[in-house]
């Protein structure tokens, strides 16, 4: 293996991809690499697993996909935290059943 022509295939892919973070679909690999598995890894990292083959870039409507899949866990997450913070306040029986009164005021 020719690692000068490795790495610049690696630099050459990752000058292609400008963000700092790209999405890639992985591909079926002799080693059991599960094929369609969609992720978000930063652009080196990207780069490299496109070059060994073990992944490809991710297509506009998978991004879109992806990203709506993430924005549904992130918004089911936080409904979750936010149940879990709900406040409950016991009131004994004894309060319950003394008369209310309004501004001073008996009724």
């Amino acid at each position: 293996m020719d690692l000068r022509a490795y790495y610049q295939k690696v630099r050459e892919t990752e000058a292609a991809m400008a963000a700092p973070n790209v999405v890639i679909v992985s591909l079926a690999t002799p080693d059991g690499g599960k094929p369609g598995v969609v992720t978000e890894v930063p652009t080196p990292i990207g780069a490299r697993m496109v070059v060994e083959g073990g992944a490809r870039r991710a297509t506009e409507a998978e991004v879109r996909t992806f990203r709506e899949h993430q924005t549904a866990a992130q918004q089911t997450a936080e409904d979750a935290a936010t149940a879990n913070k709900v406040q409950v306040v016991v009131v004994p029986a004894s309060v319950l059943a003394k008369p209310s009164t309004r501004s001073g005021r008996e009724q």
